[in-house]
């Protein structure tokens, strides 16, 4: 299926974009149409072998609208900001109307009216005798009002033509009314004084309606620029996304450095990145070592420490050192461009809530013409007059039109989901704003999601000596390690200012530990299995281990010369976040429920730590989707919250899936909601905008339902017989207007919505695990361990390599080298190596053909 979309004008109401999708939806081949009157565009989806683009043109303009398809920027973010903003220009059109036709009301209003306010008017226009003198003045004064916003009359009537009228065939049918009849009462004056009828003339001369016609042109004309200056203001979000992308980038060539378009820069391009200049696409760090600010697009306020070997998003901003980098991806495909991306397409969306309004504007305006001809034909036969039953036919098409209907729903929808991304989260439809404030429980991975994904120390239990004198020993044998587990033991040494033990000898031993050798004889780290393989004696531990189980810490044992030397705890420990955010959670009467793979002492502890209410622990990764089939098969409406590549089927069979931002691209492109900040609190913040934006809705709909169910028998002269009110067709073009204008300017009151505080809940409690101190130095640290050790970097040319089973072999062949990370390209058949310089060129090329492939070159 193809998916595209077409820029539509000649669209005024909710009737115009009903007859679009109408015309649109009856080509064969044809799945959906969804229509956005606030963007004037159209996404369709539709199979290519039976339809084509212009075939889908061809029955918009059938339809009597123009209609033209988008084509695909690829040169990303910066291509978007268009050099002409339709907005703008039509705001810029709607002025220049709106001063014009003030400048010939004026006048108008003074002659025709001011005689009832004390105004004098020139002898040439007073009395019965100059009655077509004062006629035609009006007449004249109303002509340039009418030309100039002589749209509305094109679009109505050919609307009429096409058998799809919309809002412009009524103000074009209400407001040619009014002329013609003050055309006809023109004539009739000057046939009046001609034959002697001066009574007659005199009659007509109050019955003209040139000024009602001009008024209501007017007043629509003002509705539609007060309309387009808010509409203005609703894409806002993009129009600041757009404005983080720079437009150019410094491109390295042959040595020197050269300014270029954004759009020229390539993948595999090396860019140099100066103080603070923002960085212009994603891509690797080569060299150099600096703090970037991605606040703009994740929202934290901290800069992050970058180095070799470390990823760089486009758009964030480079706060201290200089350093050069590897663009990986451009246009299109960046980051910021593919947040633009769902920004516009849920913004263009529609949420099933818009459904009936549509069904309505359908067939709205017909209804509405015959209804304003029975009120002609009513008050007409009743006896009341041409004039006063002219009148009030007028009204009821005037006070019709039926654009607050076709706004209520677009413009809460682009002005709510473009408040999400200025708070980072990041809906990828209408649908989903809807569905989401429908759910009852919140499903949440807890590696990564509630935890911070990474393991932290937390004990230090020491049997034959000192506790510094374990972690010193510890810090020594990890210290030419990469695991996590060694960095967290690396940090509390460095905060502890121990130094660590030379060990000599060193040897990863794969699935088990490590081993070395000290002055003092040899020693290991690493689990039960390691230490029972070395007859090592864990007597001594009694139910430490059993404890620390219970406790959800995984114990890592340490020996020396044959003997246990201690125990050393490490925990993923929750976000600082977790336990309030699942609080609030609670508070909104959500259920919460934790998925996990570890087992059920791990899991239950973090359960008690963050106070979640249940939670489904060894659970393999193929069946987390499984657990959220039972859960909605038992009548919850489920939200799932993961990051991992295990999270994705889950995440796709949830009514919502929500991912966390800095988990895998396949988790995140599975899911409805992107939380940019990777903060378990922006679920709470998420939910909370989803019912502020379908409130917003459903207050728009009721106002624009309500202002119409009231205002038309009001219009059509219900009051009359019982109370003597009437509706002049001139108030009813202002309330008509004032009903769009509401409707957006209710809509942008979302841009006020506020993330409600979360409670202050202390991470810990009695019994639970407890962050390790000074975890903030853990950053620091790995920022220097790059610095210091990963100034090497390779890239190794590579044949033979052909699907991910190969690509795994070649990376593991690398990484089994010490000191060394290496990330393989399938599609370039290139291995990206960085090292701290122990290892060379020619040991990785040997590595990867023992591995069974072929290098081809090293650089």
């Amino acid at each position: 299926m193809n998916k595209d979309r077409f820029d539509i004008s000649g669209m005024s109401c909710a009737a115009c974009v009903a007859n679009v999708e109408k015309a649109v939806e009856k080509l064969p081949g044809m799945q959906h149409a969804e229509v956005n009157l606030l963007t004037n565009s159209m996404m369709v989806q539709y199979d290519a072998s039976q339809v084509t683009p212009q075939a889908i043109v061809d029955a918009v303009k059938r339809a009597g609208y123009a209609a033209s398809l988008r084509e695909t920027a690829d040169k990303g973010a910066s291509a978007r900001m268009p050099a002409h903003d339709p907005i703008k220009a039509e705001l810029a059109a709607m002025t220049v109307r709106l001063w014009v036709s003030l400048v010939f009301l004026v006048p108008l209003m003074a002659v025709s009216m001011g005689g009832m306010i004390g105004l004098p008017l020139p002898g040439f226009l007073d009395g019965v005798e100059n009655a077509v003198s004062f006629a035609l003045t009006q007449f004249l004064l109303c002509l340039p009002i009418v030309v100039v916003n002589r749209r509305y009359f094109f679009a109505g009537f050919r609307s009429l033509l096409h058998r799809t009228p919309n809002m412009d065939s009524l103000i074009a049918l209400g407001s040619s009314a009014a002329l013609v009849y003050g055309v006809v009462a023109l004539y009739r004056i000057g046939w009046a004084l001609g034959h002697g009828y001066p009574d007659v003339a005199a009659h007509y001369t109050h019955d003209l309606y040139f000024e009602s016609a001009a008024m209501i042109l007017t007043l629509i004309t003002l509705g539609r620029t007060l309309e387009a200056i808010s509409k203005g203001k609703t894409g806002a979000a993009i129009e600041s996304l757009l404005n983080l992308a720079p437009r150019t980038a410094l491109l390295i060539y042959d040595g020197v450095e050269q300014e270029i378009p954004l759009e020229a820069v390539k993948a595999g391009d090396i860019l140099a990145v100066k103080p603070g200049a923002k960085i212009p696409v994603d891509g690797t760090v080569i060299d150099g070592v600096s703090a970037v600010d991605e606040s703009a697009l994740t929202g934290e306020s901290l800069p992050v420490e970058k180095g070799p070997g470390d990823a760089v998003t486009g758009a964030t901003l480079n706060t201290s050192g200089y350093f050069t980098m590897r663009a990986d991806r451009v246009g299109e495909d960046t980051t910021l461009s593919r947040i633009i991306g769902l920004v516009e397409e849920a913004s263009a969306s529609k949420a099933p809530i818009s459904q009936l309004a549509d069904r309505i504007s359908g067939i709205f305006v017909p209804v509405v013409i015959a209804i304003a001809l029975l009120t002609f034909l009513a008050w007409f036969f009743m006896g009341h007059g041409l004039e006063f039953s002219l009148a009030r036919a007028i009204s009821v098409l005037i006070i019709s039109c039926p654009c607050a209907l076709g706004l209520a729903t677009p413009v809460a929808i682009m002005v709510g989901t473009g408040r999400g991304a200025k708070e980072g989260i990041l809906y990828k439809n209408a649908e989903t704003l809807e569905n989401l404030c429908r759910i009852d429980t919140v499903v949440l991975d807890k590696t990564g999601t509630v935890t911070e994904g990474r393991p932290q120390l937390t004990d230090i239990i020491a049997f034959n000596g000192e506790e510094d004198a374990l972690l010193a020993l510890a810090a020594g044998l990890e210290s030419r390690s990469e695991h996590p587990l060694a960095l967290a033991i690396m940090e509390e040494a460095k905060a502890r200012r121990l130094i660590p033990v030379p060990v000599s000898d060193f040897a990863a031993l794969s699935g088990l530990g490590l081993s070395g050798s000290t002055t003092d004889g040899p020693c290991i780290a690493g689990n039960q299995r390691l230490m029972q393989q070395h007859g090592i004696d864990l007597a001594l531990a009694g139910d430490i281990p059993a404890r620390l189980a219970r406790e959800g810490k995984t114990p890592l044992y340490f020996a020396q010369d044959g003997q246990l030397a201690g125990i050393i705890a490490m925990a993923d420990l929750p976000r600082q976040t977790s336990r309030a955010a699942v609080a609030a959670l609670k508070a909104r009467g959500l259920q919460v429920v934790m998925l996990t793979g570890d087992n059920a002492a791990t899991g239950e502890a973090v359960r008690q730590t963050v106070g979640i209410d249940r939670v489904i622990a060894e659970v393999m990764p193929q069946e987390k989707d499984e657990a959220i089939r039972h859960l909605m098969d038992a009548g919850k409406k489920v939200v799932m919250v993961g990051d991992g590549i295990n999270d994705a089927p889950a995440l796709a069979r949830a009514d919502v899936g929500m991912a966390i931002g800095a988990g895998t691209d396949v988790a995140v492109e599975s899911a409805d909601v992107v939380l940019m900040k990777s903060d378990l609190a922006d679920t709470v913040t998420a939910y909370d905008l989803s019912r502020a934006t379908l409130h917003t809705i459903r207050m728009n709909l009721f106002w624009a339902f309500f202002y119409n169910i009231i205002g038309i028998p009001v219009a059509a002269g219900l009051l009359y017989p019982a109370f003597g009110l009437t509706l002049n067709p001139m108030i009813a073009a202002a309330a008509m207007s004032l009903s769009s204008v509401f409707v957006v300017v209710n809509a942008l009151r979302l841009n006020l919505f506020q993330k409600s505080a979360l409670p202050d809940m202390p991470v810990s409690e009695k019994g639970a695990v407890t962050r390790s101190p000074q975890p903030e130095k853990m950053v620091a640290l790995i920022s220097e361990r790059k610095e210091m050790r990963m100034s090497s970097t390779k890239t190794l040319s590579i044949e033979g390599m052909n699907c991910g089973h190969c690509k795994a072999s070649v990376e593991k062949a690398l990484n089994a080298l010490p000191g060394v990370r290496a990330e393989v390209d399938l599609e370039k058949k290139e291995a990206r190596v960085v090292s701290d310089g122990q290892v060379s060129g020619e040991e990785m090329a040997k590595a990867v053909t023992d591995a069974g492939f072929e290098v081809k070159g090293v650089a």
